[in-house]
C-alpha cells in the first residue's frame, strides 16, 4: 500500500479517522508515530499528506492536507472477456495499477455463463479491487467499468460509438500474425484499446467480428498466458511502447 486512500465522506473538517486494514497498515507496516506524515489521497480527488494526530489500538486519526492532482489517465481502454470471479478481482486491481481509462467486461464463447452470476458482477461491487490498484499506483481516480453479457450487441452496436476516438485497436490472440509492437505502430499518445479473451482464447467468429471493427490481431508468441498474467504484461508493453515512440 503506497497510498492511504480515503473516501470523501471520511474527510470531516480536514480530518479522517481510520480503522481496520488502513489503520493496521499505518501502525504495523509503516510503524508510524504521532506527528509522522503519510501519503493520502481522496477517492476521485486530490493527493496529499496526512499528519498522524492520534494512534490507538483500533484507530488512527489524520489531519489531512490535499494539494496535488492525481496522474492523468493513460489513453488506454481494456476489453476483457470475463474470467473466474477470484481471478477477475486480481485482474481489476492489476489493470487499475497499470492505468486504464475504461474497462469493458464482456461475454465470449469460452466464458462460463455462471461468471456473470457472481456476486462481484451482480452487485456491481468493483470498488474494493479497484481501490487496491489505486493504493499501489498512488492514484485516486477509478476507471470506468461496464458489463456486457451479450457479445454481438456489444461488438456490433455499442463498440463503434464507444471507440470512435480510439484509432489503435489491438486484439490479443494466439494465432495473431504480428507482435504488439507492429500492431500498435504509430501509438505515441493516441488512444488505444486492448481486447483480451478468455483462458481458451477467442473463437474464429469473435475474431472476425473484432477485425470488422478495425482490431489488429497480435500474438505474444508460442506461450499461452493466463489472463491474470496477460493483462499486466500487455499493459506494460503498451506503456513501454508509448515511452519509446
Amino acid at each position: 500500500m503506497n497510498l492511504i486512500l480515503l473516501h470523501p465522506q471520511e474527510l470531516i473538517d480536514q480530518h479522517a479517522t481510520l480503522t481496520g486494514r488502513r489503520a493496521e497498515h499505518i501502525r504495523k507496516v509503516l510503524r508510524a508515530t504521532i506527528g509522522d506524515n503519510v501519503r493520502v489521497g481522496v477517492l476521485g480527488g486530490l493527493l496529499g499528506t496526512g499528519c498522524i494526530q492520534e494512534i490507538a489500538s483500533n484507530r488512527v486519526v489524520l489531519a489531512v492536507h490535499l494539494s496535488t492532482e492525481p496522474p492523468a489517465f493513460p489513453p488506454t481502454d481494456l476489453i476483457l472477456a470475463v474470467p473466474r470471479p477470484i481471478m477477475l478481482k486480481r485482474v481489476l486491481a492489476q489493470a487499475t495499477s497499470m492505468g486504464v481509462n475504461r474497462i469493458f467486461l464482456i461475454n465470449a464463447n469460452r466464458v462460463e455463463k455462471s461468471f456473470f452470476s457472481s456476486t462481484l458482477i451482480q452487485n456491481n461491487d468493483f470498488t474494493e479491487p479497484l481501490c487496491l490498484g489505486l493504493e499501489q499506483a498512488m492514484d485516486t481516480r477509478l476507471p470506468e467499468i461496464s458489463v456486457h453479457p451479450r457479445f454481438r450487441p456489444f461488438v456490433e452496436d455499442l463498440l463503434p460509438d464507444l471507440l470512435a476516438d480510439c484509432p489503435i485497436r489491438l486484439l490479443a490472440h494466439p494465432d495473431g500474425d504480428r507482435t504488439i509492437a507492429l500492431a500498435a505502430k504509430g501509438l505515441q499518445d493516441r488512444r488505444a484499446v486492448l481486447a483480451i479473451g478468455p483462458e481458451g482464447g477467442w473463437v474464429d467468429f469473435e475474431v472476425e467480428h473484432f477485425k470488422t471493427q478495425g482490431f489488429a490481431p497480435f500474438s505474444l508468441g508460442p506461450r499461452i498466458l493466463r489472463v491474470d498474467t496477460a493483462v499486466p504484461a500487455l499493459l506494460a508493453q503498451l506503456s513501454l511502447l508509448r515511452q519509446l515512440t
